[in-house]
């Protein structure tokens, strides 16, 4: 069935013969010949999908059903009937929201057309309706996952940039850290969410052609511009433009990339005509930028406009309470994508993780759990499950090297702390270099020193 489609018309010939013809196109129609018996027709079956409308009826306005129709259903459409030159009513019907008019007498072969187009668009209109609720589900608050502070006060700035419509926001933090993720859930959760996001990874862009294909160009601009073509900035306007490594853009640029901030209005290469947009830019780096500020590279103009609210994301080491349950929630999406019945970490394992200092972040932790789902198929991860890039070098050390068991035992604990005591007693409490007698870093070794309440 392509759709539903009530026939709102007081002629009964006009009724049976449009009902007869849409129902052989493959359409299921219904039909009333008042405008009440209309409306009842429409509540009692659901999901109408198109309304055609005579708006001459003998017991109500066509125009007073056009508007009860839209406030029962803002998402129909609406095809109105008219008497022949009748400008005024169809414009005024236009107003009111139909999609579309035809004028009597009509050819079934034009309603025809007409309505095929009306479901073309309405199916586009669902179909992009659709979308736009699995992003806003997807790209929810909710779904950054951690228990940190620093997590906590990340997610609280975040909500805040969105809901006020705040549209230039800078995101420094290293790769892997989400900076992508935070960027599409601020765009998915803000007013601009029916808009475009559309996104710009700078590095992919070559020099000579980042310009063009940021603000467009006009037909004949240079050698290759054989036709006009509209940059990212007028299509996503509107909504959001995410500008990914926005430090490795060229300095001319960056020039033009302010006065589009100040302005919010440029032109295309080889055009004369300004452009205004109503775009939320959302740049990210994970640069030094305040470095490159000092040595020149990146303009401190742009750097101090983009950075109205400084918005920092720590890397996974500063905040290692987020570890564990970043891991089990990938644990928790992997499972279903690889259907295999893993569902938690051994505490050995959880230690080992703890203890990493995630060079790679966010993404460096989801490569390792779904490794970990190619190679395996227990239950529990394990430590000899885990395969890390590095931090190996304390246990190698350690090879050929045994510590004496009490034969009534010890707790693996009090080992532990004992250990880091006589690290920092042998350094003269220097951390770094009690961390490295231990074959940890630093981080990993203070996060043991507070365990054991030694900070």
């Amino acid at each position: 069935m392509k759709g539903k489609i009530l026939v709102i018309d007081d002629e009964e010939l006009i009724r049976t013969s449009t009902q007869q013809y849409l129902e052989k196109e493959g359409y299921r129609v219904f039909t009333a010949g008042t405008g009440r018996e209309g409306l009842e027709v429409f509540k009692a079956e659901e999901n109408i999908d198109l309304v055609l409308l005579d708006l001459r009826l003998p017991d109500a306005s066509g125009m007073e059903i056009l508007k009860t129709l839209r406030q029962m259903d803002s998402e129909v459409y609406i095809v109105v009937i008219t008497a022949y030159g009748d400008v005024e009513t169809v414009v005024s019907s236009m107003k009111l929201g139909a999609y579309d008019f035809v004028e009597k007498p009509f050819e079934l072969d034009k309603i025809a057309i007409i309505i095929r187009k009306a479901m073309e668009a309405h199916d586009l209109k669902k179909e992009a309706t659709f979308l736009r609720e699995e992003k806003h589900e997807k790209y929810n608050f909710n779904n950054i996952v951690g228990t940190s502070k620093a997590t906590k006060e990340m997610i609280k700035l975040a909500k805040r940039l969105a809901e006020n419509d705040v549209n230039i926001i800078f995101i420094q933090g290293e790769s892997g850290t989400g900076k992508t993720m935070i960027a599409r859930t601020i765009h998915y959760q803000s007013p601009r969410a029916s808009k475009p996001f559309v996104e710009v990874t700078c590095t992919a862009l070559p020099e000579t052609l980042i310009e063009s294909e940021l603000f467009g160009h006009e037909k004949g601009a240079f050698t290759d511009a054989k036709a006009t073509k509209k940059g990212l900035f007028e299509l996503a306007d509107g909504g959001t433009i995410y500008l990914d490594e926005i430090g490795d853009i060229t300095p001319q640029t960056q020039a033009k990339l302010l006065r589009v901030i100040e302005e919010k209005s440029f032109m295309r290469i080889g055009g004369v005509k300004e452009k205004h947009v109503d775009v939320r830019i959302i740049a990210t780096t994970n640069r030094d930028i305040e470095k490159d500020v000092k040595e020149g590279r990146f303009r401190s103009d742009l750097y101090y406009r983009l950075n109205l609210v400084p918005f920092k994301i720590p890397p996974l080491r500063e905040r290692r309470e987020d570890i564990i349950p970043i891991a089990m929630h990938f644990i928790g999406k992997l499972r279903i994508e690889y259907r295999k019945d893993i569902i938690a970490l051994s505490k050995e394992a959880e230690e080992l993780l703890v203890d990493y200092d995630w060079p790679g972040n966010v993404r460096e932790l989801r490569n390792v759990i779904e490794r970990v789902f190619i190679l395996t198929n227990e239950r529990i991860i394990r430590p000899e499950h885990i395969i890390l890039k590095s931090g190996t070098e304390g246990r190698d050390k350690a090879k050929g090297f045994e510590l004496y068991l009490p034969e009534d035992g010890i707790p693996l604990e009090e080992v532990e702390k004992n250990l880091i005591q006589q690290a920092l007693k042998r350094t003269n409490n220097n951390q770094t270099k009690a961390a490295q007698l231990l074959g940890l870093t630093r981080d990993a070794f203070r996060y043991r020193m507070q365990k054991f309440g030694l900070l």
